[in-house]
């Protein structure tokens, strides 16, 4: 067996964190080098994980990386992982790639130039029930999807923290969890063509939006919605619904259910979301996928396609109406959803 992967670990806030934790149950590598702005949480993280903490990205180069995993904030991104990436250092990248489509492209392409491997986390993608209730859809028995909906809303105070600062985020609910659904609606249904979003009042009187409406034109010909919100809680059971003709699917937090028309009972297929657990997957593709061992589950298109939606949203935020995403070509045929995958 091949050693474990040094892993070099760029950010030590929260979601740096979750990693911690997942690496206690991954073997395929270990973190070796921790690097932090502020000392003290380097070095808290680092002791966390039997690591070495830096105060610079530069500095992960005397311990020798063979993989980064970069948790900064977005508009760090390009700067961090084009350092990476230009020394042939494969990068695992936190949501989303880039602030804009420019700037993930160009990511991509010094990728492609040096031969070296970058992938986004979305960890959804790798959420067993999701997983499982994709392969619903695509066996039929739901018949054609008329519906798709999504929602991530719940109350969290937001004043003060940088996912609220544009200059640092790149923007508000739409960029930090928008980037997840528009992912999964992809994920789902594939290229998304379209995208109206609506603003609601701004509640917590931040320079950004706290609740938003995205409304998505697929090319497969099936609608989507997505709600996003920080100051208000759906307080829903599921956060994934799609509609067919013959049933509906509910993906939910605790549990994961399916019904046919035909039946009165749901039936259960999942048990639901655990954060750490789907997080510790991306991880281990990664880490595999550099090691020759799998394939890469999101490839950099899929990053670009995420920001492509997600700059489109904030363009029809500015103008109204729907708006293109720059990124989608639309194919001479495409077939409704309906058990074909």
């Amino acid at each position: 067996m091949s050693r474990p992967l040094r892993i070099g670990m760029v950010g030590a806030g929260a979601i740096a964190g979750a990693y911690a934790e997942l690496f206690q149950h991954v073997d395929v590598a270990q973190v070796v080098g921790v690097v932090d702005v502020d000392a003290d949480a380097a070095h808290a993280l680092a002791a966390r994980l039997d690591a070495i903490p830096f105060a610079s990205h530069t500095e992960l180069d005397q311990v020798d990386c063979d993989a980064v995993i970069i948790c900064t904030p977005p508009v760090t991104h390009v700067k961090i992982a084009s350092y990476f990436l230009e020394r042939a250092v494969p990068v695992l990248c936190e949501k989303p790639l880039a602030i804009n489509t420019s700037s993930a492209r160009r990511l991509v392409e010094l990728a492609h130039r040096n031969g070296v491997m970058l992938t986004m986390a979305a960890k959804f993608r790798y959420v067993d029930d999701v997983i499982r209730a994709k392969s619903i859809v695509d066996s039929g028995i739901l018949g054609d999807i008329i519906l798709f909906e999504n929602a991530f809303a719940s109350r969290v105070a937001m004043a003060g923290r940088w996912n609220a600062d544009p200059e640092i985020s790149g923007g508000g609910v739409l960029i930090d969890n928008g980037t997840h659904s528009v992912d999964i609606v992809r994920y789902f249904l594939g290229p998304i063509a379209e995208v109206m979003a609506v603003e609601a009042k701004r509640v917590q009187r931040l320079p950004v939006e706290d609740t938003a409406q995205l409304f998505l034109r697929t090319a497969c010909d099936v609608p989507a919605t997505v709600d996003l919100s920080w100051s208000i809680n759906k307080e829903l059971d599921s956060y994934i619904n799609v509609y067919g003709s013959n049933g509906t699917i509910r993906v939910g937090w605790r549990e994961s259910k399916f019904r046919q028309a035909t039946s009165p009972d749901w039936v259960v297929f999942g048990h639901g979301y655990d954060k750490v657990a789907c997080m510790r997957r991306a991880v281990e593709n990664f880490c595999r996928a550099v090691r020759g061992e799998e394939q890469l589950l999101i490839k950099p298109d899929e990053a670009i396609a995420s920001v492509d939606v997600i700059e489109a949203a904030y363009r029809s935020l500015g103008r109204g109406g729907w708006t293109p995403v720059q990124g989608y070509q639309e194919e001479p045929s495409v077939a409704r959803v309906s058990g074909v995958a």
